[in-house]
């Protein structure tokens, strides 16, 4: 019997896209993975070597549950050079992976009947971790055209008194939108605490510049890891610099949730800190030149796409030529094209009728996607016409 709790729930399609195009390989078929935030690049080899000299010197046990010192000293330090912000280490609390942290950070905020406001379109999960505390997410809708900015009058009118939080990301998934310094201290300067999610920050282009909310608010929640910067997706490790206050209850859960990160894994971020910024940044080079090379391609096969991300690696291109329903849209891309992609509806009703594309891939394998786009995208589109014709 289901509690009310896990009904609330809704999948992630982003997985089930790609769970569904790991049976299609199964079967035999040639998948490009656009649908899946993975970049496709090795972890950094230093990361690599540390991971295995651990193993092999038995580094395999439990740890404190707020993580290894040094590693919140190594991420204190990684704070001071990329924001100039550096935290107490003792505000520093060691996850595996950012979103075990999410849960913690919600958990601690979030009563059932509260409130937390958001930008939309948005991550799945955000809404997800929420609902699981019995809290209501409230949706601030964004624009395409102003490159999705959030506009702190709007935050603020969606403000009531069961607000208990308001949740930034800059860069954002799925929309690469930054939020300047202005905008973040305009939502600080509203009461709620900030949850911001920074685990996108240094994946930025054409010169754009990530503000940490570190430098803005002593009393922010900020989530980040390594998933993203130096491609350590499946390592599982990420971290929360939060307020004193909340210091010993964020601990508490830590130890009854998930008791530590992994022993090993955490050796492999002090290395990825001490030692991974050239693979960061060229994974950030590489990502600017496909970042092109994909939206010029998804402007001549016809899908909107007013401005360019200025950050993270995604692209969320307006599909509705092609197909009202992203979710039917994405599935018939992937069966008949087999190229993953992630439905919009994923990220909020705001993002129906869109899809999301990563192009944190090879070069390669972004051309050979638009070229299998090309070969199915016609007959969709005709299809999509004669829907709408018959309706009308």
């Amino acid at each position: 019997m289901r509690t009310d709790r896990s009904r609330a729930l809704e999948p992630f399609l982003a997985m089930e896209i790609m769970e569904r195009a790991f049976e299609l390989e199964a079967a035999g078929a040639r998948v490009v993975h656009l649908e899946i935030g993975e970049p496709e690049f090795p972890a950094p080899a230093c990361v690599v070597e540390a991971c295995e000299r651990a193993l092999r010197d038995g580094q395999t046990h439990y740890t404190d549950s707020r993580g290894l010192g040094a590693l919140r000293e190594a991420i204190a330090e990684d704070c001071q050079r990329r924001s100039g912000v550096a935290p107490d280490p003792a505000q520093i609390m060691v996850t595996a992976g950012t979103s075990p942290a999410m849960l913690l950070v919600f958990s601690l905020l979030v009563d059932r009947g509260d409130e937390v406001v958001m930008a939309t379109p948005h991550y799945p999960c955000y809404p997800n971790f929420i609902r699981h505390c019995g809290g209501e997410p409230v949706l601030v809708p964004t624009r395409a055209e102003d490159g999705f900015a959030l506009d702190p009058d709007a935050v603020r009118a969606a403000l009531t008194p069961r607000t208990r939080a308001i949740v930034v990301a800059s860069p954002a998934n799925p929309t690469g939108a930054i939020h300047d310094r202005e905008t973040l201290e305009a939502l600080a300067q509203l009461g709620p605490p900030l949850v911001s999610d920074e685990i996108y920050d240094g994946l930025v282009y054409d010169g754009a510049e990530t503000t940490s909310v570190m430098g803005i608010s002593d009393e922010a929640f900020v989530l980040d890891g390594f998933s993203k910067r130096y491609a350590m997706t499946g390592f599982r490790l990420g971290w929360v610099v939060a307020p004193e206050w909340s210091l010993r209850a964020l601990q508490t859960m830590q130890q009854n949730f998930f008791i530590s990160a992994n022993h090993f894994v955490q050796h492999a971020g002090i290395a990825a800190l001490k030692g991974g910024a050239p693979a960061a940044e060229h994974l950030r080079r590489a990502c600017a030149r496909r970042r092109g090379r994909l939206v010029d391609g998804l402007r001549n096969l016809g899908f909107g796409i007013p401005r360019s991300p200025e950050g993270a690696f995604y692209v969320l291109a307006d599909a509705r030529r092609f197909g009202s329903d992203s979710r039917t849209l994405a599935s018939a891309l992937l069966e008949r094209a087999h190229v993953g992609t992630t439905p919009g509806i994923d990220f909020g009703a705001a993002a129906e009728g869109m899809l999301r594309f990563c192009y944190a891939v090879s070069e390669e394998a972004l051309d050979e996607a638009l070229a299998r786009l090309a070969e199915v995208l016609p007959a969709l589109e005709a299809q999509a016409q004669n829907t709408i014709e018959g309706e009308t």
